[in-house]
């Protein structure tokens, strides 16, 4: 099972009033498990970088001015979420802007249905408690000590733990760390294969087999093979 978790910055909050996404970060997941596989892109919104919004991220108009714009990263973007499930905080939001860049360049959205949405999942399982991304690490107890600022990509990898544990904890099939459920089974069914036993005998005893066999046990005191019971000789 592949799932994306994605997380974006923008301009400011209405991508239908002009806001655009300056940066997108995708961390990939396969059954529950990072993989390594990143996606991290800074993006020319061209446009200014409102003061409100350089206070959330600290990227500035002129640094942003050297990348480039949604239109010339969308393919390799796309190309990286595949057909998978995005894992979202505020998938509505998120998405929001991902579909209203799409839109500019007369390309399909991406449906919000392919999103789960972690905010939803944290109000749900904690009702009344904050589901802030900060509060949440808080309490899982996941270091977001580096988090001065927002960060697409630093906030996709605090997020993608938040997710496991909102699902039941870092490994909820006791999947061991860094393998896959495959690598994990496979290692399981090689342990509990059955050795081959001997073959049965093809043919009885010989006479001196026999022979050999009673003088052992006339060498044995009261050996059990000739012991007799209420049943023998009744």
């Amino acid at each position: 099972m592949r799932e994306i978790v994605l997380d974006t910055e923008t301009t400011g909050l209405n991508p239908l009033g002009g806001d655009r996404i300056v940066e997108i970060g995708c961390i990939e997941l396969v059954n529950h498990l990072a993989t390594g596989e990143v996606y991290h892109q800074y993006i020319n919104p061209e446009r200014d970088m409102p003061e409100g919004a350089f206070a959330v991220h600290g990227l500035s108009e002129e640094f942003l001015a050297g990348h480039p714009n949604f239109s010339e990263i969308a393919d390799a973007f796309i190309d990286f979420i595949g057909d998978a499930t995005l894992v979202i905080h505020n998938a509505q939001f998120d998405m929001g802007f991902i579909n209203a860049e799409l839109a500019r360049m007369e390309r399909p959205p991406v449906p919000m249905d392919r999103s789960i949405d972690t905010v939803g999942m944290a109000r749900k399982k904690f009702p009344g408690a904050q589901a802030s991304l900060d509060a949440l690490c808080r309490r899982f107890q996941i270091d977001n000590s580096d988090r001065a600022l927002h960060g697409a990509l630093l906030d996709a990898e605090l997020l993608a733990e938040v997710y496991l544990e909102l699902i039941g904890g870092r490994q909820p099939d006791l999947a061991l760390p860094g393998k896959s459920a495959e690598v994990v089974q496979a290692s399981a069914d090689e342990v509990v294969q059955p050795q081959a036993g001997r073959k049965a005998r093809p043919h009885n005893p010989s006479d001196a087999e026999l022979a050999a066999h009673e003088s052992f046990i006339d060498g044995l005191k009261n050996p059990i093979w000739r012991a007799t019971t209420k049943e023998d000789t009744a």
